[in-house]
């Protein structure tokens, strides 16, 4: 063991990965590597138990605390030669092995390589309990995490090469405001623009929660309010954007309208709880056989709700993508409509005989042939 230590503390700088394996312990393998997490280096421990992996980012020293005994096989990949250590008995024999030089390189790992990345200063998700004080994930939001950061990049790549300067960006029903947050983070922080966002929920306490956050973070241009999407007026000049993120059923259909009706240039929704054609839908040809079981009824009303929803976008002239937002193990809300302005409007007749055909109803549809 005191070999192996005194290999990788005179090494520390060479040092690309190492690799523990051949074992009858539970941790079946431990690989080790350098990674960059903020202007610091890291030593990232992956630990393989069972068919489950599990990482943890730590200090060098912790590295050389490894119980390095119960493995018979110890890899130590350097910039310049490979040392393997292996167990015989009770003592471990060194072998080393000259590789052509290679330059090292230290890199975050996949699934830290985010827009936000844990150690990153960003109060606010402290705040919304997605860091601890410390800027560690909290191992309970680490699925929101990803949420959060996917989002992020799909408003980079709608973004990245706009001139705008300023924008101004609705998010309907947004709830604790998660994903608010980091958008005027985005913009602000990280692309160094000007945006003005307003969030809307029917909830007072989230909102005053909301309220509360963006103040103590100096967010002058981020400001929440107590409003139903459904009734209320909102705000009237030009938007950049409209958010819709899970907001449940119809309010979703209300937020497309108001974003059609205002000439919003890009929508990007994440439905919720589609329940109205299935409460509403008659049986009148084709699909009748989709409409024999209940569960498979809810599933194809839910598919038909958003079909007709992206159709109705199309007719309104915008170029419509239905993507995946989040592995679907994360969250099986993970339909999401992007949507961008590009041409004039169109008729909706095909749809509107549909809606007939089956007597269902459907909001943004009736909403958008008034």
């Amino acid at each position: 063991m005191k070999r192996i230590i005194e290999t990788l503390r005179e090494n520390e700088e060479k040092i690309l990965k190492i690799v523990l394996s051949d074992t009858k312990s539970e941790v079946k393998k431990i690989l080790v590597r350098p990674i960059k997490m903020k202007n610091a280096i890291k030593w990232q421990i992956e630990r393989t138990i069972g068919a489950q992996v599990f990482h943890e980012n730590v200090d060098f020293d912790e590295v050389l605390n490894l119980n390095c005994n119960d493995y018979k096989q110890i890899l130590v990949v350097l910039t310049n030669e490979e040392i393997t250590f292996s167990k015989t008995k009770n003592s471990y024999h060194m072998k080393r092995k000259e590789t052509q030089v290679k330059e090292k390189t230290v890199e975050h790992n996949k699934a830290k390589n985010y827009f936000i990345n844990e150690g990153d200063d960003c109060p606010a998700l402290v705040d919304l309990g997605v860091f601890t004080k410390d800027n560690k994930i909290v191992k309970s939001m680490y699925d929101k995490f990803k949420q959060i950061n996917k989002f992020i990049e799909i408003i980079d790549d709608a973004f990245k090469e706009t001139k705008e300067k300023e924008f101004t960006i609705l998010d309907f029903g947004c709830g604790k405001s998660y994903l608010t947050f980091l958008v005027y983070y985005y913009f602000v922080e990280i692309k160094k623009l000007k945006a003005n966002i307003i969030g809307y929920d029917i909830k007072k306490d989230v909102v005053e929660n909301c309220n509360k956050i963006a103040e103590k973070y100096k967010y002058e241009n981020l400001k929440f309010y107590l409003k139903d999407v459904k009734k209320d007026e909102l705000f009237k000049g030009k938007i950049d954007m409209v958010i819709s993120l899970h907001a449940c059923d119809t309010a979703t259909d209300f937020a497309l309208d108001f974003a059609i009706k205002n000439d919003v240039k890009n929508i990007f929704s994440v439905p919720c709880c589609q329940h109205e054609i299935n409460l509403s839908i008659k049986k009148g040809g084709d699909y009748d056989l989709l409409m024999k079981d209940g569960l498979i009824k809810e599933r194809f009303s839910a598919l038909l709700t958003d079909a007709i929803r992206v159709e109705v976008l199309r007719a309104r002239g915008y170029s419509v993508d239905v993507i995946e937002f989040v592995d679907f193990a994360h969250s099986p809300k993970n339909l999401m409509i992007r949507a961008k302005r590009n041409s004039k409007h169109a008729p909706i007749k095909n749809l509107l005989e549909l809606k007939e055909k089956y007597k269902f109803n459907q909001t943004l549809l009736d909403l958008q042939s008034k």
